[in-house]
């Protein structure tokens, strides 16, 4: 299998003509419903603090999943309730151009997110049916060209060896795989030695992880653990340029384009990672993949929530 610069790389005519076909783009993990609280005062404990309130469909791996399928043949895997909620959630991904592949049982998950007015925001997360996952029908695969696995699929089982599965399946498809690191919180709840030893079992091609993430697993600068875990780590640093390390030296900066409002950073991380994946699938390079990811973050960090249509 090729490595993420190699997969980049147009391999005929049309390709370096900026017109490859991409496969599908296959993603594994969370469809949640999103229930977002934005603080409109400083939030006081103990009592009130004025807020709106929004509700729309989440989930890390659905979020991704929503915004790549703007630009790529889509699919999505996962699990939700057998329940109103559940339907709901599955029909409104589905209303954004994704393939939507779900099993259903028992109650569906939702996250409480708590938007301070600086945009940070703190999760409650309860994944529910989300993390039960298995035994997933291999034909879910066909076509797959590139998976991507937020890490929170990683957190219980029997999700993350049906993730393992999944993943090793694709490789014997030939797909690429990228893996986003999600969350400190997760991979602090996790431990972050088992953490990183479960990600690197699956061997990305790609990393993603911002700056916090990334300085938490060792790999904000590169180096050996960065090339043990990944060909490719990918770390965002908000503002500031984003770096793309291959085998753990340090390949090229991205800078970022100045967002004009940003008040809500929830799932900035999942649109990049979309832009960045479709762009790679089309034949991009690195600094095309991170600019197509970059253009996504901003298009959604000024509404409610991670979801494609803002809530």
């Amino acid at each position: 299998m090729s490595s993420p610069a190699e997969a980049a790389e147009p391999a005929g005519p049309a390709e370096r003509a900026g017109h490859r076909t991409p496969g599908v783009l296959v993603v594994v993990g969370d469809l949640l419903e999103d229930i977002v609280v934005w603080a409109t005062e400083p939030i006081r404990a103990a009592t009130d603090s004025a807020a709106q309130v929004f509700r729309s469909r989440g989930g890390s791996a659905a979020n991704v999943a929503a915004h790549a399928a703007t630009l790529a043949p889509t699919r999505f895997i996962g699990r939700v309730g057998d329940d109103g909620a559940g339907r709901a959630l599955e029909s409104a991904l589905a209303a954004t151009g994704v393939d939507v592949r779900v099993q259903r049982a028992g109650r569906s998950g939702a996250v409480v997110l708590i938007v301070a007015p600086d945009g940070e925001r703190t999760m409650f997360p309860d994944r529910a049916a989300a993390a039960e996952l298995e035994d997933v029908d291999p034909g879910w695969l066909d076509g797959v060209d590139w998976v991507h696995v937020p890490s929170y699929g990683l957190e219980h089982e029997p999700m993350r060896g049906e993730v393992r599965r999944l993943v090793a399946l694709a490789r014997e498809r030939g797909a690429t795989v990228s893996v986003d690191a999600s969350s400190t919180g997760l991979l602090e709840t996790l431990g972050v030695e088992r953490a990183l030893g479960w990600i690197a079992g699956l061997r990305p091609d790609v990393l993603f992880a911002n700056e916090t993430e990334a300085t938490l697993l060792g790999v904000a600068s590169g180096g050996g653990i960065a090339a043990s875990v990944a060909r490719r780590v990918v770390v965002k640093h908000g503002p500031e340029p984003t770096e793309v390390f291959d085998d753990g030296r340090l390949d090229v900066r991205v800078p970022v384009a100045p967002v004009a409002s940003v008040r809500d950073l929830t799932g900035a991380g999942d649109a990049f990672a979309a832009g960045y994946v479709a762009a790679a699938l089309a034949g991009a390079d690195a600094t095309g993949c991170c600019l197509a990811g970059h253009r996504l973050a901003a298009s959604v960090i000024a509404s409610p929530g991670g979801d494609v249509n803002g809530g």
